[in-house]
């Protein structure tokens, strides 16, 4: 833990001696580094991660979100990007969290950690919840910040001066400097930034305790923050866009997708087979056509027809790959149809010693 009498005198004689317990930001932090290294042994890279893997992992996406996966707002606050993301989040967390953390208690200051990550989370949603996969702990860690700035403007009487400047414009430069990159840069979710920042001054000012024991806090100020919280989570609700697509009907596709290139491989290596039998000359050319329409006609015709019941809508990122493996499948049903019908005439066909084309 940062050694807030040394650095900040006043405000570390004030705090030091609140009751010890669970370090909330060390487990915080611990938890974010492990599902990293979790990530990394199953498909996430150490520099960049795909975004089908943060999905797996539960990142934030407007179809998938809305979907029912409300959890995913939650489940996002320990996702990130690479480990440059992660780093860069870590450290702001470090000191700042354990500040806030002295100054509110445990309980409160997961409170606001969390308020603040889903609330931010949710505004993303609002923002780019069809257009970008998002995760990160930087939502929150906002809100940790807006709820130093309200403790420090609370108690700006009690605190040395010098202090309080440093750290009351220590804090709101890096928030300001932090949004401001923000916009310049388009990879960065500056919503999930704003919306947790907002968050956690309002979920501040809810959960303020002063740094004298018996300090009292005015009542309406919390009051107010929270009707005003709850009205923002209200009107972010309101205003979520539609879904791009149905993400329940994309992971269908997806699903069956895989069966098919399961399946086709299979298919394929029973055609290997038939063809090697046929090379024996134990088995007559009608023979040979029954087995082609049974082990490859009927199978690609099964495929086929179960394809084609699934739901098609253009807007779904797999829609394209159904097109095209729907044309795939026809055409090696027919090629096959059409060598098992010459061969039970008792014509010779050209047989392809490799897969049908």
């Amino acid at each position: 833990m940062t050694d807030l009498t040394k650095n900040w005198p006043s405000l570390g004689a004030a705090i030091k001696q609140r009751t010890p317990g669970i370090p909330v930001t060390k487990c915080l932090i611990a938890a974010n580094l492990l599902v990293f290294v979790l990530m990394l042994f199953n498909g996430a890279g150490f520099w960049h991660s795909p975004n089908n893997v943060q999905l797996a992992w539960g990142a934030n996406f407007g179809p998938a979100t809305q979907d029912g996966e409300w959890w995913r707002l939650f489940t996002a606050l320990f996702l990130h990007f690479g480990a440059v993301h992660l780093t860069l989040n870590m450290i702001a967390f470090w000191d700042g969290g354990q500040l806030v953390e002295r100054m509110y208690g445990h309980w409160r200051y997961l409170t606001i950690y969390l308020v603040s990550g889903l609330l931010g989370n949710l505004v993303s949603l609002v923002w780019q919840g069809n257009q970008a996969v998002s995760g990160g702990a930087s939502g929150a860690i906002f809100g940790i910040y807006g709820a130093l700035i309200v403790f420090l403007w609370q108690e700006r009487a009690v605190l040395d001066r010098h202090e309080f400047r440093w750290l009351f414009g220590g804090a709101c430069v890096f928030a300001i400097a932090t949004i401001a990159l923000g916009f310049m840069i388009p990879s960065i979710d500056n919503a999930a930034h704003i919306g947790g920042f907002v968050a956690g001054l309002l979920s501040g000012l809810m959960l303020m305790r002063g740094l004298q024991v018996h300090a009292l806090i005015p009542r309406l100020p919390r009051l107010v923050a929270g009707a005003v919280l709850a009205a923002a989570v209200g009107l972010m609700l309101i205003k979520l866009p539609e879904p791009k697509y149905n993400w329940g009907e994309e992971l269908l596709l997806q699903k069956q997708i895989n069966a098919f290139i399961q399946e086709d491989q299979a298919i394929n290596r029973s055609w290997l087979n038939i063809m090697h039998e046929s090379k024996q000359g134990n088995v007559t050319y009608f023979e040979l056509g029954e087995q082609i329409e049974n082990d490859i006609t009927d199978r690609y015709q099964e495929r086929y027809e179960a394809l084609s019941q699934l739901p098609y809508d253009p807007r779904l990122p797999s829609a394209a790959q159904l097109e095209s493996i729907l044309q795939y499948t026809k055409q090696k049903r027919d090629a096959s149809r059409a060598i098992a019908e010459e061969l039970k005439q008792g014509k010779q066909p050209n047989l392809p010693a490799k897969p049908l084309p």
